[in-house]
């Protein structure tokens, strides 16, 4: 392949199995599997288990989590008999964090609600990415405007230039959802209960009909840009998309 080709294109038409089974390749051990248990994360593991018995997972645990979310990762970990990499947030960071700002500090404003997602998630992660030369997440681009330019396969700027891997960017929520119930997929009892996006328990809510998928998340705010950190920079307003060399092949 000339890899003066943009990289965007020459993933697009791919299939997610295609995708993972190349990066599977590529990288092996140094590649991660980031899920929160969702939907879109399920699909991942589904798809990457069948292909590699010992596929590298891990997810950040806040400290705030649903406990449904906490019954339904020993549920995955069984089902698929692998390990989950489990990241926590700073202890002093948090305590610091509460004793000046409260527990609840998220209601106060965006920008309170920015500082505890940055200790809570998005510093966790930068040490679940110590090591890894790519990480797969579940985004896809329907899920709202700041996902709109997502790629499959791109370079992340905001956490050291590792390789980001989105399979299912050009999927829908009902292909999503097919894929689950033809594959037989576990499911996250909360959504069940009419949550549509799942995070932290005082931060997440299920949704009334009519409403938008992520209308669940931090709902007392206005802002139409709701994001954590994990996946976009709210005080860079970039996701520092440009496309570099990555890889010296492609697997057929």
């Amino acid at each position: 392949m000339n890899y003066d080709q943009d990289l965007q294109n020459y993933f697009e038409a791919d299939t997610p199995e295609t995708v993972i089974a190349w990066a599977l390749q590529q990288w092996g051990s140094r590649l991660g599997f980031c899920t929160s248990f969702q939907a879109e994360g399920m699909v991942l593991i589904d798809m990457a288990s069948k292909m590699k018995a010992d596929i590298r997972v891990f997810t950040i645990d806040t400290g705030r989590l649903h406990q449904e979310t906490y019954a339904f990762m020993d549920q995955v970990r069984k089902h698929y008999g692998i390990d989950i990499q489990v990241y926590f947030p700073d202890l002093l960071q948090v305590e610091s964090m509460v004793s000046t700002q409260g527990a609840n500090l998220f209601y106060d404003s965006v920008a309170s609600r920015t500082t505890c997602c940055n200790v809570r998630k998005v510093a966790p992660l930068r040490r679940a990415l110590e090591g890894l030369d790519a990480w797969v997440v579940g985004l896809r681009r329907d899920q709202g405007e700041s996902r709109r330019g997502i790629r499959k396969v791109e370079k992340d700027y905001e956490h050291d230039g590792l390789v980001k891997i989105s399979p299912l960017a050009d999927w829908t929520r009902d292909e999503v959802w097919s894929y689950i119930k033809t594959h037989n997929v576990p499911q996250h009892p909360l959504y069940a209960q009419g949550y549509t996006s799942i995070g932290c328990a005082p931060c997440t809510r299920a949704i009334q009909p009519g409403e938008d998928i992520r209308a669940g998340r931090w709902w007392w705010e206005a802002t139409t840009h709701k994001e954590c950190g994990l996946h976009y920079a709210p005080e860079t307003g970039s996701y520092g998309r440009q496309l570099e060399l990555l890889v010296d092949k492609k697997a057929s």
